[in-house]
């Protein structure tokens, strides 16, 4: 992707497969006639538009290690860099895209401050998830307006190439949105980066289907509260502990969408189990809640996920006798079963068509932050047929740390 380039991207309609198939219960498949993802939006009166996710700030101990990371593991080419040599002097931030994904890497160069703050009480981890606007000032004073923090307000960021205009307001715990217009800017990701031009070998990701976020015990429904009254997002579906659970732990969560169905945000809580949850796992390394995991679409989950396995990416594996259920439970796909045991990627069907889906394993030290592997053909849901087998890999990998 250019930099210059905005990274507006309908996931739903520019990433979903064409050979969308609804289930029968009897194992037979019949081709799915709905109305695109682009027409049902029509339907909705969205009043607080956004236009799609620009881009995910992590902040981080050291930034040329972890760009190189995301470089050399997932495909991401170095776009743009601002530090010291670029005449910022407290920070060193990498930009590093992949076709409609775009992250930015930022680490304190010094031990004091709000970025060096963050790193030391949190680890690697995501500091703004900043949404596109087509006016940052309405929604910076709409989201107020209904009761939001203001974290800065609206500004410009100028230099030769153009403006950009952002603002901000608080989010899930120390996470924040930034809210940002790149209409009359043309230059390389803001003012202050200079372009870098360090290409990956791409891995196949496409764009941001969703970002989970979790949150304590009975905290949950405030921040679907949250989301619904600032920013006017629906609830897309939910999940009881029933759902969600295992013998040893269960969790709860809601996935909130924006009105144009692009920004979707799963959130979880921690439910009372036998021994620890996941979700409890993260609060209790991450020091409170924040962004999980991060989920990325592609259109061939098989050759994404060799190639990402090859660059020394680790993935949850499940037992054997998951597959064996698969025909049965699953029904018709194009897919060769083998194929997808052998990789270990798991697969779920909704009324609407099926997906395929794998976990990576945690990609630093503290069990923070993991992603998703994503393939849609129709189905809109987020594997809840595969929550079982995932959380009992999950439970594995919490037993070998010993936070099970």
């Amino acid at each position: 992707m250019n930099p210059e380039e905005t990274t507006e991207v309908d996931v739903e309609s520019d990433y979903q497969t064409d050979d969308a198939v609804a289930h029968d219960g009897n194992g037979s498949v019949a081709a799915e006639n709905r109305p695109s993802a682009r027409a049902r939006r029509m339907e909705r009166e969205d009043t607080f538009p956004i236009q799609g996710i620009d881009y995910v700030e992590f902040y981080v101990g050291n930034a040329r290690q972890a760009a190189h990371y995301y470089r050399s593991a997932m495909g991401f080419s170095i776009t743009a860099y601002a530090g010291p040599e670029t005449k910022v002097r407290d920070r060193a931030s990498y930009v590093l895209e992949q076709e409609k994904i775009r992250f930015v890497l930022t680490a304190p160069m010094g031990p004091d401050g709000e970025i060096a703050n963050h790193v030391r009480k949190h680890s690697d981890g995501v500091k703004d998830i900043a949404l596109r606007v087509p006016d940052v000032d309405y929604a910076y004073h709409t989201a107020l307006e209904r009761g939001a923090k203001g974290v800065y307000e609206p500004f410009n960021v100028e230099s030769d190439k153009g403006r950009i205009r952002k603002a901000a307001i608080a989010a899930c715990g120390d996470t924040i949105h930034t809210f940002i217009n790149r209409d009359n800017y043309s230059g390389t990701f803001a003012p202050g980066y200079h372009r870098r031009e360090l290409p990956g070998v791409p891995t196949g990701v496409k764009a941001i289907d969703h970002i989970v976020l979790n949150v304590e015990l009975g905290k949950m429904n405030e921040l679907v509260e949250y989301y619904a009254r600032i920013m006017g997002f629906n609830q897309l579906i939910s999940f009881e502990d029933k759902d969600i659970s295992t013998e040893y732990s269960a969790l709860m969560s809601k996935v909130m969408q924006d009105g144009t169905g692009r920004v979707k945000f799963p959130i979880n809580e921690p439910a009372e189990g036998r021994k620890k949850s996941q979700i409890q796992e993260y609060l209790d390394f991450y020091g409170g809640p924040g962004a999980q995991h991060i989920a990325l679409i592609t259109g061939d989950i098989l050759g994404t996920v060799s190639n990402l396995k090859r660059n020394g990416m680790e993935f949850l594996k499940v037992p054997h006798n998951y597959y064996e259920e698969v025909p049965t439970r699953i029904g018709q796909i194009k897919e060769d079963i083998n194929q997808l045991e052998e990789l270990g990627i798991l697969i779920d069907r909704d009324d609407e068509g099926y997906l395929l889906q794998i976990f990576s394993k945690n990609v630093q030290d503290r069990p923070t932050l993991f992603y998703e592997i994503i393939e849609r053909h129709g189905s809109r849901g987020f594997g809840k047929g595969n929550f079982r087998a995932l959380f009992e890999a999950i439970e594995r990998e919490q037993d070998l740390r010993g936070n099970l």
